[in-house]
Formats: structure tokens, C-alpha cells, sequence
């Protein structure tokens, strides 16, 4: 059962050697994991991983390998929720036919669209192409598919394409006492961390005492020094809501490596892009919000900006006033981008997208050319590149 899990192994790019697994032999006819599963796979983690960069990748074979097809097949046995069945939600639609739906023109005829289509409309509609309802291929409304509308009464997000969201949503606050999976990411983000000698001379330098008491014929020369301090600063945006509900888990992990690592963090969130306001807690967006331009005033430019998030939304809300799902924007999020960007010059945007996709998204097109192509996924390597790029 090893032989094959060993090539597996190296298969996935990790350099596990014949000694390696031969220890690992060794150590089970020992009896050191016992009869237990978790025992093993603690002993054959420590054995064969040489780098812990690679542990997340170990973790992921490992579960390949020993769960088995079984597993997998209970899932398909499930029964379908019923609350799917009621809802209709979604329609099996080819991609010639989704082609053929076509977009309203631009964000001044959706909205003037939607003015109309309230006035006009007094009663609950489902399915069809025109009417506030639910599922169907109209642009206002929830459930249905349309490349280019208005979700109203819709929990949560699924085609990526709504330009207005018209429901008071809840957002909850990323957890930063999530224990990681993998020390992957404290690691790349420790490459950051700067130390300084900061403050009053108020700890022993044990070296240099004894190097200064030795050239001093053994008369006690006590030497001290200040205290070590993480130099690096950093503001920390966070986007929470819409889309990025599908990565909380690595955002978490992501949330909690960096309340680890740095002692000089700030962080905020926002939904989709950065406009006017920010906010520190989503269960209070709505009314403790923080000025955009008191950040950049009271955070002096030597922070590292990082952002975190999928860039993925309608256009308009980088280039249009208005463009905001949830709120009207006086100003496009493209100038206040650029604000953060003047104050900032060390700042990178952090997607958990897979990079495979961002070309075939034009939100993610458009924020990258504002960020000057620092752009990286929230992977290990984007991780290591996007650090690269802040020193």
C-alpha cells in the first residue's frame, strides 16, 4: 500500500526519497502509529515531508490516497433538499443559449429598466424574461440567469453578475483565531517581518558582555541593549460578502497567519471594491463606518498595503459613479483605488481566484492595470512573489 502512495508523492512534485520511506517502515513495524489512522498519518507527515511549505500539498495527497472511492460515492446518495425542487432556481440553459441572452445596454438603461419595470409591475411573477420574480432570464430579480442585472431577494450569490444587489445583507467578521491547516502561510509571511532595535537599552546583550569582560582583563563589563521589535507595518483590506463567501476558509487563514505574525497590523473591510467608507466590523457596517481618507491620513505610507480579494463584480463599480452594489458612490472606485495606491507605493492584491480565470473577467483585468500588475493568488507561490513585491 506504501509503494504506490510513494509515488503518488512524488508525482505531486514532492522530493520524498526511497530512505525516507524505508524510515517509515520501519517506524510502523515498530509499532509507533498503532492501530490508529490519525496516528499514522502523523507519523508518515513527519517522515516524509522535508519542507513545510509542502505540508498543505502532503495533506492533500494523503486524503486522496487513503479516503477512498467509498466516501465520494455517499454523496452522490443524497436526496435532493426539497427546497431546491420549490424554488426552480436554476434553469438548464446550454451555452448558445446563454449567449443569446442579451445584456440591458449599460448601467443608466438598467436602472432607468428598473424604475420602469416597479412602476409597471403589481403583483409576484416567476419565471420569463421581463418581470421582478424569480428564476427565469429577466434581469431584475432572483434566481434566474441573466449576464448583466439587478438581484433582489436572493440569498447569496451565484452567477457573479448582478450590477445591484437591492438587499440589506449581513456580513460576518473573519474569525483570527482559526487554527491553519498548514503553517504555509504564517511561513511566506514571516519572510516580511523586519526586526529593529526599537526603544531604551533595557536587555542583556549576553555576547557582548562577555566579549567586552574578556578584553577587559575580567573586570564585569555589562553591556545592554534595547529590545527587538517587528518593524514592518501593515493595513490589511479585506473583502467580505457577494462572492467571496466561497473563500472565508483561506481568507480566515489568511486573517489569522497575519494577526500572528505582525504586532503593527491594521486591517478593514469593504465590499467588492474600496469607495468612500470602510469599516472594522461587519455586524456594524451600517453604522460605524470609517472615512477612506482618514485611513490614508492617519496610516502614514510606510505601512505595507495588502488587499484580499476575488475582484470579481461588474465593471461599473471600478469606473462609475453609482457603480457600487449597495450604495450610491459619488466618486468611481478607480479614484479612490488610486488614492490608496499615491499614499501606498509598496501595495499588492491578494485573489483566491485561480489565476487561470482571471482573464476571462474584466473586473479582474481592470484592477490589475490600477495595481500595476501586483496582482498574485492566495496561494503559497503567489504568497512568496507578493512578499517579493513589498520589500
Amino acid at each position: 500500500m506504501l509503494i504506490p502512495f510513494f509515488y503518488l508523492l512524488r508525482e505531486g512534485g514532492m522530493k520524498t526519497s526511497i530512505t525516507e520511506l524505508l524510515t517509515l517502515h520501519e517506524a510502523l513495524n515498530s509499532g509507533l502509529a498503532g492501530q490508529s489512522v490519525d496516528d499514522f498519518y502523523f507519523l508518515a507527515r513527519t517522515t516524509l515531508v522535508k519542507d513545510e511549505a509542502h505540508l498543505d500539498r502532503f495533506d492533500r495527497i494523503f486524503g486522496a490516497y487513503f479516503k477512498g472511492v467509498d466516501d465520494s460515492l455517499s454523496d452522490l446518495m443524497q436526496d435532493i433538499p426539497e427546497e431546491w425542487l420549490q424554488r426552480q432556481a436554476e434553469l438548464s440553459l446550454s451555452e448558445e443559449e446563454r449567449k443569446l441572452i442579451e445584456s440591458m445596454g449599460g448601467f443608466e438603461e438598467l436602472m432607468k429598466a428598473l424604475q420602469e419595470r416597479l412602476e409597471e409591475q403589481n403583483e409576484r411573477h416567476e419565471g420569463g424574461n421581463k418581470w421582478i420574480g424569480t428564476a427565469g432570464t429577466s434581469p431584475f430579480g432572483a434566481y434566474g440567469y441573466n449576464p448583466e442585472g439587478v438581484r433582489i431577494g436572493q440569498q447569496g450569490s451565484r452567477n457573479r453578475s448582478a450590477v445591484k444587489v437591492w438587499d440589506k445583507r449581513e456580513y460576518r467578521n473573519l474569525d483570527d483565531s482559526v487554527e491553519l491547516g498548514t503553517r504555509n502561510i504564517k511561513v511566506a509571511l514571516r519572510r516580511l517581518r523586519k526586526f529593529a532595535r526599537e526603544g531604551a537599552a533595557d536587555q542583556l546583550d549576553l555576547k557582548d558582555t562577555i566579549d567586552k569582560t574578556a578584553r577587559n582583563g575580567g573586570m564585569l563589563d555589562i553591556r545592554m541593549v534595547p529590545e527587538r521589535h517587528n518593524a514592518v507595518k501593515v493595513l490589511l483590506c479585506l473583502d467580505i460578502g457577494g462572492s467571496m463567501d466561497d473563500h472565508v476558509r483561506i481568507c480566515e487563514e489568511t486573517f489569522s497567519a497575519a494577526r500572528s505574525e505582525f504586532k503593527h497590523l491594521e486591517y478593514f473591510y469593504f465590499h467588492n471594491f474600496v469607495y468612500e467608507n470602510m469599516w472594522k466590523d461587519n455586524q456594524r457596517r451600517q453604522t460605524e463606518k470609517t472615512p477612506t481618507l482618514d485611513i490614508t491620513h492617519k496610516y502614514p505610507s510606510d505601512y505595507k498595503l495588502i488587499f484580499v480579494g476575488d475582484a470579481t463584480m461588474s465593471p461599473y463599480e471600478i469606473v462609475y459613479p453609482g457603480g457600487s452594489v449597495e450604495h450610491w458612490n459619488e466618486e468611481p472606485g478607480a479614484v479612490w483605488m488610486k488614492r490608496f495606491l499615491q499614499t501606498y507605493p509598496k501595495s499588492i492584491w491578494l485573489n483566491p481566484e485561480p489565476k487561470a480565470r482571471w482573464d476571462y473577467t474584466p473586473s479582474v483585468k481592470l484592477i490589475r492595470e490600477l495595481m500595476d500588475d501586483r496582482m498574485y493568488p492566495l496561494t503559497i507561490a503567489g504568497l512568496d512573489d507578493g512578499i517579493k513585491a513589498l520589500r
